[in-house]
Formats: structure tokens, sequence, C-alpha cells
């Protein structure tokens, strides 16, 4: 479990252990999850490849996994124009790439062992969009179709991928995003909003984690989990919307087709 400080992650943590699980977290700050008994902890910064690389290493060397959590990320609030490029290049890092290098990292082992499952949070904003949110939204729908290919190649080993698309979830997560404020340009539009109060968040946490050990312990789980009726809701009228316009579409796409060869 990567990101297991607060949030989701250490929901999931709380609970795996209550159950009898074994746990192996990783955080980034040691003192924000101190071990216990059944729970194995161990420092990381995600952006990190080669650290992480060892620490999947050592995991994998001392223990059967059966479940590997993908959950470290972060956030920030900001037109694509006024977002610093430190900003874009951390955005990016966290959510996309460490993620696909965890992936890159266990799949080895998880071949080696028979198999396994792999559970990647991705977010309903993994399917839609919000203004002023660019950057995940980028970091989501990348991780989505990484996946999606990820999942083809895997599954003769006997791993399993889930992608999480939860909503609006009742968490810190909103509140330890920064928040970039829009430029003469922007303000007054779309971008211009305040954003939701954590408490009017329809989404609980413990439900999600709840969910997802739900899903873990399926020997064939979904490989992709809306977890929220706001998630149902906003990805389903998301993908009406963009079915309808391809299929608007139908005639001008063949345009472009080759002529067929007559022999």
């Amino acid at each position: 479990m990567t990101g297991a400080s607060r949030g989701i992650g250490r929901a999931i943590v709380e609970q795996a252990l209550e159950r009898g699980d074994t746990v192996v977290a990783t955080v980034r700050n040691a003192a924000a999850l101190p071990p216990r008994e059944r729970l194995e902890v161990h420092t990381l910064d995600v952006i990190d490849t080669a650290a992480l690389r060892a620490v999947v290493d050592t995991v994998f060397a001392a223990h059967r996994v059966d479940v590997v959590v993908s959950n470290a990320g972060s956030g920030v609030f900001g037109t694509a124009e006024d977002l610093s490029d430190a900003q874009v290049a951390t955005m990016i890092d966290v959510n996309l790439v460490a993620s696909i290098q965890l992936a890159r990292a266990v799949v080895p082992h998880l071949r080696e062992q028979g198999g396994g499952a792999l559970m990647q949070l991705s977010s309903m904003g993994g399917q839609m969009t919000f203004p002023a949110f660019g950057l995940y939204h980028a970091a989501k729908w990348g991780i989505e179709g990484f996946f999606g290919s990820l999942a083809e190649e895997v599954k003769a080993f006997g791993i399993t991928t889930t992608l999480v698309e939860p909503g609006m979830v009742r968490t810190g997560f909103f509140d330890a995003a920064p928040r970039v404020e829009p430029s003469p340009p922007y303000r007054g539009g779309p971008a211009d909003r305040a954003p939701v109060a954590v408490e009017d968040m329809p989404v609980d946490e413990e439900l999600v984690a709840a969910e997802i050990i739900r899903a873990a312990d399926m020997a064939d789980p979904p490989r992709r989990m809306l977890l929220g009726s706001d998630a149902y809701e906003l990805v389903t009228a998301a993908l009406a919307e963009r079915l309808a316009e391809a299929e608007a579409q139908k005639d001008t796409a063949a345009r472009a087709d080759r002529p067929l060869r007559r022999d």
C-alpha cells in the first residue's frame, strides 16, 4: 500500500489490520503511521523510482503479497495557464509516473509468485473533467489508459487489475491541494469557483476502503469500480455525451477511409 498516512489509504490499512491481514505500507513521513502488530512501514517518496523499486524488492523478498494498492496521489487547483512548471511536473510525477513505475516494479514479482491483485486508485476524474483541475485529470486519464493496456498484458499470469474511481470523498485531500488564484482573464469564468467544502462531499472514505478490500478479495474483480452515486451519475453522463458525439461523426469518419482495392 502506497500513500497510507491518511485518507482512503489510512482507512484501508486500519480495516485490513482489524480483520487480521498483514499490511506493508509506505509513507513519506514515518511518524504518520507508527508500526504495530502485523503492520510494516517503509518511508518512501514514490517519485523516487530507485527507492520505490528497492522497497518493492525488499517487501516481496520477505512476503507473499496478495494485493498491491497504489494509492499515493496529490492535487492542485488552477487553470493550465496559471500553474507553474513545477506544479505541472509534480502532478504528473506523483499521480501518473509513480503509479506506472510501481506497476512495472510489482508485476514481475506477482507473475513469479503465480498471481495477485493490483488495485490502482483512479477517480471519476479519470472519465470526466472539471475546469481548474486539468493536470489531475491528465494524470488520471493517463493512468486509465495505461491500466487498460496493462490488464490485457498480465491477465494470463493470474494478475488482476482494478481501477478504483471514487467520486468526491470526504477526506483531507482537497484541503491539502494548493489553489492557484485565477489570473484576470479567467476571473468570473468556469475555473473561478469556490471549492466544495469537505463536509459537503458525499462519499465516505471508510466505505470506499471497505469496497476496495471487498473487490480485492474477489477472484475476478471488476477492471473499473465506480464508488459513490456522484461518480456513477457524472461518469455515465460524460460517457453518454462522448458516445453521442462519436455516433454523430460516423459518416464524416468514413471520409478518411482508403478506397477498397478491386482486383
